[in-house]
């Protein structure tokens, strides 16, 4: 009898002992497909922060999501009111609007599933489970996930470390790093709601572009008086500035750089002026993909780029750069480097 309850003590330790031990890699993996694939919908609240310039810069990301294919992300840009923008995903489409200068883009897009987007949930799942290299470590606090990214310059930012909460298997914290393994990207989340109510019209192209459901300013009116402000690129792929030049268009002051060399490429800059289209129901058919530049959001061709920012449209084509490199002489103009 004394053998009998010794084995059953015994046998106890070992359940309590393999109770208490830590979920492996494949355990968290199995978890976090389950539970994005059983999610009905969530809200995110995160601030991002972009190190590719002289000075960090931060951004708001308010994420809406709900089932089936309906996001929103809405990224406030706290310097430039006129800037905060809308990533809308519904039945009619993928949409880039910015209702403070009423202008809206329609692509014909598969966003978000075309590529890593940091602040999206199941996005970072996806990239967990289709890496099979991924390493996977555990903290007090969180699950931690290195994995390679998807994005389409991803020789640039081929890397990313993941934070899940290990009670809740959602985000909390996104590294994006450069191929030395330095973050370039960080997006921290301050607010995370699963299975939130929404309302009929919450990811309506007209109720997004009217400001009501994020504070952004609708029909703002541009300051023109202070005239344009030119910006010129740090990364230019070896091309030097060969010609600016000035020239007014519709009433609206255009600066054209010219850039020559191996690669060469042209950046016009130009006032951003408020639609007069009713922007509630006339989206403009855009060309390409919507694209992140961290600070804003634009539309990328195999030979163009065009983007708004700090009151200013954006113009890069060139048809000797690449996607990737159209894109990283792109974020180079970010607002802090000038002549």
């Amino acid at each position: 009898m004394k053998k009998i309850a010794g084995l059953i003590v015994f046998a106890a330790f070992l359940f309590l002992l393999t109770g208490c031990s830590e979920a492996s890699q494949e355990d968290v993996v199995k978890k976090l497909e389950e539970t994005s694939a059983e999610l009905q919908g969530y809200k995110a609240e995160a601030t991002m922060k972009l190190n590719t310039g002289e000075e960090q810069q931060a951004y708001g990301i308010d994420v809406w999501y709900q089932k089936d294919n309906h996001y929103r992300v809405l990224l406030k840009n706290d310097t430039d009111e006129q800037g905060s923008q809308v990533i809308l995903r519904n039945k009619d489409g993928v949409f880039v609007l910015t209702p403070a200068l009423r202008k809206s883009f329609k692509f014909q897009s598969e966003w978000p599933y075309n590529s890593s987007q940091p602040y999206l949930y199941q996005s970072l799942v996806q990239d967990v489970l289709k890496d099979n290299n991924a390493t996977f470590e555990s903290t007090e606090e969180h699950y931690v996930f290195k994995t390679k990214t998807t994005y389409q310059n991803n020789t640039t930012l081929p890397y990313q470390e993941i934070y899940f909460n290990k009670k809740t298997y959602t985000p909390e914290l996104v590294k994006v790093l450069d191929k030395d393994k330095k973050p370039m990207v960080e997006v921290a989340f301050s607010a995370f709601k699963l299975d939130p109510k929404f309302g009929e019209k919450d990811f309506e192209l007209e109720n997004n572009m009217t400001g009501s459901l994020s504070g952004v300013p609708a029909s703002a009116v541009p300051n023109e008086q202070q005239g344009l402000t030119v910006l010129y690129p740090t990364e230019t792929a070896g091309a030097t500035l060969a010609e600016e030049k000035e020239v007014s268009a519709d009433g609206k002051e255009r600066v054209i750089l010219t850039y020559e060399g191996e690669k060469s490429f042209t950046l016009v800059q130009e006032q951003a002026g408020v639609s007069e289209t009713a922007a509630a129901t006339a989206a403009i058919p855009a060309s390409g993909e919507p694209i992140s530049l961290g600070f804003t959001v634009g539309a990328i061709t195999s030979s163009s780029l065009t983007w708004t920012n700090n009151g200013v449209d954006y113009m890069l084509a060139s048809e000797e750069l690449t996607r990737e490199e159209i894109q990283e002489v792109a974020a180079s103009i970010n607002g802090q480097a000038m002549k």
